[in-house]
């Protein structure tokens, strides 16, 4: 699951280990994904020896080879995304790997409606190369090896998710790319992320359906399950992220700068805080707050 815009962050807290930078953006690796990348390496190990009758050793080996050619999938995906934002004028903060794939965190959103467009498609653009080049092999290698097996998997997974990730909903690359649409036509964007956001609502909805119906169904082994559901759990919250952001956002026009920094009980420029209090206590006006704010909404 993709997530190409984050708030800026504090500067105290890290999103994970940095383990270094590609084309300078730092990369970051989050505890989810080494449990994550630990189990699949394990499972794979596993299918791979049962398929190809290989010793157990050769067989982790393989799953550890395959969870590598899987990770660096996901990068490939974020730098198409990293690498675009740049190209347009957009700082990148970082690229971190997570449980459900990887974010780019970008320092502002994107400019224009067409920008956006870009930036969000870059990514299931690389993952849909990467898919077409690892089918190539497939096709090319002999059957029951180990490069068919990792060439197999890899094209497996890259299809699965540039075409899960183009879904047209928040917080998918899809749903940003709806969003940009949606901003071209209507020129609000903030009209936009709620309608992605909802979009991806019924994503998130229709995924947990489908599911439980590949499980009930036999598609779809129960060990992946609790997984499939916490990525359906996940897309619902950001969606829900999303349209509350939009509609505070929309609202931020309405708030009188002027207004924001007056204080209620004046005191003159350049009084020692102490003599504030103290003048405001012979007033008989309660307290030790010395400036309110208010928000000022015009008619």
């Amino acid at each position: 699951m993709e997530q190409t815009s984050r708030p800026p962050r504090r500067p105290d807290r890290r999103p994970g280990l940095n383990v270094g930078r590609v084309f300078g953006v730092p990369l970051h690796l989050n505890g989810s994904m080494v449990l994550l990348a630990a189990l699949i390496a394990v499972l794979y190990a596993e299918f791979a020896r049962r398929q190809l009758d290989l010793p157990q050793l050769a067989g982790y080996l393989i799953g550890f080879g395959f969870v590598v050619s899987l990770l660096g999938s996901v990068l490939l995906h974020e730098l198409g995304h990293a690498l675009t934002a740049r190209r347009y004028g957009i700082g990148v903060r970082g690229i971190t790997l997570e449980l459900l794939g990887g974010y780019t965190e970008m320092d502002r959103d994107a400019p224009s409606p067409r920008v956006d467009l870009l930036v969000s498609l870059a990514g299931p653009a690389v993952s849909a190369v990467l898919g077409v080049l690892a089918v190539a092999a497939t096709i090319a290698l002999p059957e029951r090896t180990v490069a068919h097996q990792l060439a197999l998997q890899l094209a497996v997974s890259n299809v699965i998710v540039a075409v899960f990730n183009i879904l047209p909903g928040l917080p998918l690359d899809g749903g940003r790319a709806l969003r940009a649409l949606v901003w071209g036509l209507t020129r609000d964007r903030h009209r936009g992320t709620e309608v992605a956001g909802w979009a991806g609502r019924v994503v998130a909805v229709g995924t947990a359906a489908l599911v439980l119906l590949l499980t009930l169904a036999d598609y779809l082994a129960p060990l992946a399950l609790p997984l499939m559901l916490l990525v359906a759990l996940t897309l619902w919250r950001g969606a829900g992220q999303a349209i509350r952001a939009a509609r505070v956002s929309r609202r931020f026009p309405l708030i009188d700068l002027s207004r924001l920094a007056r204080p209620v009980w004046p005191v003159p420029t350049g009084t020692p805080l102490a003599e504030a209090q103290r003048r405001r206590a012979e007033a008989g006006q309660p307290g030790a707050a010395l400036l309110g704010h208010r928000l000022h909404r015009p008619a």
